[in-house]
């Protein structure tokens, strides 16, 4: 498509009639002709027709008119191009204002094809050749005015008669409207293809649309009166899309990170877990019965052998999950998993010391909450959330159906007798707050009499709230933990929490206990009058009761200072709630729309409409995010996968590997594939030839523990040792055969197929859960010490997202993570954040007084020495100082007014000669030479030495939090691991170790933010989002700046924002679409190059049927 100018002429030419008369309609209530509604532009109404075609009013799609106006006017689109125009040329001659070698060279410039749209207007901007312009500057000018067809302007309803005409008026800038005839509905009936819940109707009586529970969560259904759409696809071509790529069979798994959508939900979790309790006993009727539940009781079932047999048969409810699985012998599935529920603790019953075998001391759960199936066999566990969520559960269907019957029967509620607190629980409570009252009135004593000892880079009044917060919040959680341990197993609050229904242990210890500190802003309740929160309480009172701190439960009822409290803390959700929706659908558009033609090619690349590659292989390996199993985005879950090998290839009687001819086995296979010629990735063999090192590693340590050789594996039945080490950690050539192949085939049975849209769904994947995170989400970020919260504070949640997706280049809380040379040493980490840290002159400085006797008045600076040596600041004197103070650009002095007297003594003269105002100038000076920077980054307003602990909570190291910007001078402090350093701030990574790491940067903050939040995310689609934003070399923010650079459709552009800009500019320059991006072929009604759109279909046919356009004959010979 090419955008240009109409000229008067052409307006005429394309025009069949001339309005000039300024009537509407005759006496007789019929067009007027030549007036704006003539009917040689098409017809009024139903039962007009148009005078041009004589077509009917649905049949003729209208025809333009003109209006000539009486003088030119300027074309409001195109006022700043004609200025530009003006500005440019010779007023004489009309030539360009260039001397000829100028003007030629740029000629060549804006004749190059590769020269960007927005590089050519820049070029103009400096008087270059011919203006850019794409046809005649005359067509700027308007002469006559095109009039919109009849049929497409838009109608309005007349007062009085209540009849319809057409708009007519003054202004003809409405814009187009899209024609579409409205078929009548095909008949639903059952099996009809619909984009609804499942991929085919099912017609039921009554005017609701009805669904399963479990389907809520894709829909993010709730039962509040929301309304839904249903859309029936009328072609072949659209059912047959529809039920393969939106059937919900094809749909259970997210692509935002291979999680389960669709699972076993609230009632569902509950019945399952009560099921599954080890007490839990039926006899052979009650079983029989439950086993009914499982499908449509038309199935054999193998009733497995009863648990008790005397003095009664009794089976499980472990035993009822079995069946559902295995219903019957000839059932070919076997089931082998091992999953942690919420209730599985690690304080087993039993000790062991050999830790070889991790499953077993998993099963020995107490709480019994390590769920195990072996071959299709649960032998123990109590089913929950987390084994009911998993991809492997294929039995969905027979979970709801028998889960709905067992509750229906059972029968599970919930009342106020089941949060009411125990005699016991209230005298454990009482107690426990008691002391962190106490504890508080200590700390608050402490920072009256100024005894409080301040943390590296905070205030005493930021230290106190730090210690108050934390002795607070640690009392809610004992609170609650004895709260936990009070109530019976048979609590509906508890069992809903334990088995992931409904609820967490902070929402039962809130209604039974304590309800805990409220915060607004991430912290302790602001001052509301004057320096107090309510006027209940005394002045400067700073007790948990006075800052939001609420004592009572929810049963027992919260005060009027509680409740109003709380209140701050609710009135913050639903402000942050109401501005949120708004911020993430704009930013969710904005990625939607930098993303949207991002699809994978047939050799593997990511590249955009125009065909330009953006990743030369989809996240680095060429996965598909939803099809992945492990955790982290890993394709496989080896763990689960080499357990099922071993439970379903047993050994039966073949020889152990010894470790050295395991690894000679997965070499030769990984040898065997080539990445170059469809093998797998190199991470892929990395991850596996790790998880095989870890058996290997756990095979030597189970031979070593029995004191056999560890390298040389005898025969099984050599002796008894060997047969134990073959039975706990042995492994068979044909089952590592058969779990390296099964590994490889399903990595081949990953890969994503060519023409997938992961542009679209890496932007859904991003922006969908920003609506899930709070608006204003602070991180503690660092700890000063062992037993006390630095008050670090990290802007999280959305407002970080903006900042990374926006590429802004100045953010609200920049942090340097520095890595020590000397990591392991805390007093290391102080040296260097003296180093760094900025330090004023009014820090160090004992006295700065003003001295009128002189001849000269002058000010006098007295450095505090042994403040100066006690904090470790080195380097800091008088001649340091006097440097500082010269080169501290607001205070203009020279060398000659600032004298060193001593070695901490200095004396600084006014620069002004007019004693009139010298006064002024020493008492300016005064106020100014605090603020001098003596010591350290400008820019980094502190750092704070941060242990970072291990998975065990013991502190593997030490590291610097700088917060601030200049990571360059961070980078060359002494004693910065340069290597290892890094932060937040994408752009000024970008300047100071350029794109690539900038890139993955990007990938990092992202992450980094999402799982602050407790969201998974698969990290291909940052790293999508990460090229997109610097395959051209530069941060390009997801604006409408950063994405008129990425793409060069006009049609897309105007489609974003800007719209009249975007179009006034294509046509003024004489630019052409070519109509391969998503947003142009959606505008256009053209099947777009990607998803089923990246192929054509032919039809092979052997011979073409012969068409006769001729009446069949009367009599056939």
């Amino acid at each position: 498509m090419r955008f240009s100018m109409f000229s008067g002429k052409e307006i005429r030419q394309s025009a069949e009639a001339q309005v000039w008369n300024n009537r509407i309609y005759e006496p007789n209530m019929k067009p007027a002709p030549n007036g704006l509604l003539d009917t040689r532009m098409g017809a009024a109404n139903k039962q007009g027709e148009c005078g041009t075609c004589h077509g009917s009013y649905t049949e003729c799609p209208g025809h333009f008119g003109y209006l000539k106006l009486a003088l030119p006017v300027f074309n409001i689109g195109f006022f700043n191009n004609i200025l530009d125009v003006v500005k440019c040329i010779c007023k004489g001659c009309s030539r360009v204002l260039l001397v000829e070698k100028d003007r030629r060279e740029f000629l060549k410039k804006m004749r190059q094809p590769r020269a960007e749209p927005l590089v050519k207007f820049a070029l103009m901007k400096k008087d270059c050749e011919l203006l850019n312009l794409g046809d005649r500057p005359e067509k700027l000018i308007i002469t006559e005015i095109a009039v919109p067809p009849v049929p497409i302007r838009p109608s309005v309803f007349v007062g009085g008669g209540g009849g319809r005409m057409r708009i007519a008026g003054n202004t003809f800038s409405f814009k187009l409207l899209n024609i579409s005839i409205v078929t009548p509905l095909v008949l639903l009936t059952h099996n009809t293809v619909a984009l609804f819940n499942d991929s085919k109707a099912r017609i039921m009586p009554w005017r609701t649309l009805r669904f399963n529970e479990s389907v809520c969560n894709p829909y993010n259904a709730d039962f509040d009166g929301d309304e839904m759409n249903l859309h029936v696809p009328q072609t072949e071509e659209a059912r047959t899309e529809a039920l393969m790529l939106m059937g919900v069979q094809n749909n259970l798994c997210t692509p935002k990170n291979g999680e389960i959508l669709v699972a076993s939900t609230q009632d569902f979790l509950t019945s399952s877990f009560l099921i599954t309790r080890k007490d839990s006993f039926y006899d052979r009727s009650s079983f029989t019965l439950l086993c009914s539940y499982l499908g449509d009781a038309m199935e054999n079932i193998d009733l497995p052998t009863p648990a008790l047999i005397k003095p009664i048969e009794l089976w499980t409810g472990k035993q009822l999950f079995s069946v559902l699985v295995r219903p019957n012998a000839f059932t070919k599935v076997y089931l082998n998993l091992g999953v942690r529920e919420k209730i599985c603790t690690k304080k087993c019953a039993l000790t062991v010391e050999d830790k070889t075998s991790e499953a077993v001391h998993d099963a020995m759960c107490p709480n019994d909450g390590f769920v195990y199936f072996r071959n299709s066999e649960l032998l123990s566990g109590q089913v929950g959330k987390k084994t009911l969520d998993l991809k492997a559960n294929q039995n969905l269907i027979d979970v709801l159906s028998s889960s709905a019957r067992f509750i229906g029967n059972h029968g599970f509620s919930i009342g106020v007798d089941d949060v009411q607190p125990g005699e016991s629980l209230n005298e454990k409570k009482g107690k426990t707050i008691g002391e962190g009252y106490q504890e508080c009135h200590e700390l608050i004593a402490q920072y009256s009499k100024g005894a409080l000892k301040p943390q590296p880079g905070c205030s005493r009044a930021q230290t106190l709230e730090a210690r108050i917060s934390g002795v607070l919040n640690k009392l809610r959680d004992t609170a609650g933990d004895h709260c936990m341990s009070t109530l019976h197993w048979r609590n509906s609050p508890l069992i809903m929490s334990q088995c992931g229904s409904k609820g967490s242990p902070i929402n039962i210890s809130q209604m039974v206990v304590c309800v805990g500190q409220q915060s607004v802003g991430g912290r302790r309740a602001p001052n509301g009058f004057i320096d107090r929160t309510l006027p209940h309480f005394p002045i400067n009172s700073k007790t948990p009761a006075a800052k939001g701190f609420v004592a009572n439960s929810f049963y027992t009822g919260l005060t009027a200072t509680e409740f109003f409290f709380h209140t701050m803390g609710g009135r913050e959700g639903l402000v942050d709630t109401a501005v949120k929706t708004a911020e993430t659908g704009y930013m969710s558009r904005r990625l939607m729309k930098g993303l949207e033609d991002l699809s994978v090619f047939y050799d593997q690349t990511v590249r955009n409409a125009s065909g330009g590659i953006v990743q030369f292989v989809y996240g680095d390996d060429g996965m598909d995010p939803v099809k992945m199993e492990g955790k982290g985005g890993n394709p496989l879950n080896l763990d689960q996968l080499f357990m099922k090998v071993m439970a379903t290839c047993p050994q039966r009687g073949h020889e152990t590997l010894s470790p050295e001819a395991i690894s000679q086995m997965l070499n030769d296979k990984l040898s065997e594939q080539d990445p170059s010629a469809g093998g797998c990735s190199d991470r892929f063999k990395e991850l596996l030839t790790k998880f095989v090192g870890n058996r290997i590693k756990m095979l030597r340590n189970t031979r070593r523990a029995l004191h056999l050789d560890e390298d040389h594996v005898g025969r099984k039945d050599s002796s008894i040792e060997e047969c134990v080490a073959a039975n706990i950690s042995g492994i068979a050539a044909k089952q590592l055969q058969v779990f390296l192949d099964t590994c490889l085939s399903r990595y081949h049975s990953k890969i994503i197929e060519a023409g997938a849209s992961i542009g679209a769904i890496g932007a859904q994947s991003i922006g969908e859960p920003g609506t899930q995170m709070t608006l204003k989400t602070f991180h503690f970020a660092g700890v000063a010490s062992m037993s006390i919260l630095s008050v670090l504070y990290v802007t999280l949640g959305v407002p970080r997202i903006k900042e990374i997706i926006n590429a802004a280049k100045k953010i609200s809380t920049p942090i340097i993570t520095a890595e020590l040379l000397s990591g392991q040493d805390e007093s290391f980490g102080v040296k260097v954040k003296r180093c760094i840290e900025k330090v004023v002159l009014g820090e160090v400085a004992a006295a700065i007084k003003i001295v009128l006797k002189s001849s000269q008045p002058n000010l006098v600076v007295k450095l505090d020495m042994q403040r100066i040596e006690a904090q470790g600041y080195e380097g800091i004197n008088a001649d340091s100082v006097q440097l500082s103070i010269i080169n501290y650009p607001k205070l203009k002095l020279k060398s000659q007014h600032v004298r060193v007297i001593d070695e901490a003594k200095l004396r600084i003269y006014p620069d002004g000669t007019d004693r009139s105002k010298l006064q002024f100038e020493l008492h300016n000076l005064k106020s100014m030479l605090p603020k001098v920077i003596v010591k350290g980054i400008p820019t980094v307003e502190r750092a704070v030495v941060n242990p970072v602990k291990g998975r065990d909570k013991t502190i593997e190291r030490y590291n610097l939090l700088v917060e601030g910007t200049n990571l360059l001078a961070v980078l060359g402090a002494p004693g910065v691991d340069a290597m290892k350093t890094k932060s937040n701030h994408i752009m000024e990574v970008n300047q100071t170790l350029g794109i690539e790491a900038a890139r993955r940067s990007i990938i990092d903050e992202i992450q980094y933010t999402f799982e602050s939040n407790n969201m998974i995310i698969d990290l291909r689609h940052m790293m999508l989002l990460a090229d997109l934003m610097t395959y051209k070399g530069e941060v390009l923010g997801i604006t409408r700046y950063g994405i008129a650079k990425m793409k060069s459709s006009v049609l897309m552009l105007a489609s974003f924002e800007k719209t009249s800009e975007h179009l006034f500019n294509a046509s003024y320059a004489g630019r052409e679409d070519q109509i391969d991006g998503v947003s142009e072929c959606i505008i256009m009604g053209i099947p777009m190059q990607l998803g089923t759109g990246i192929l054509k279909v032919r039809q092979r046919l052997e011979s073409l049927p012969e068409f006769k356009y001729q009446p069949a004959p009367i009599m056939s010979s």
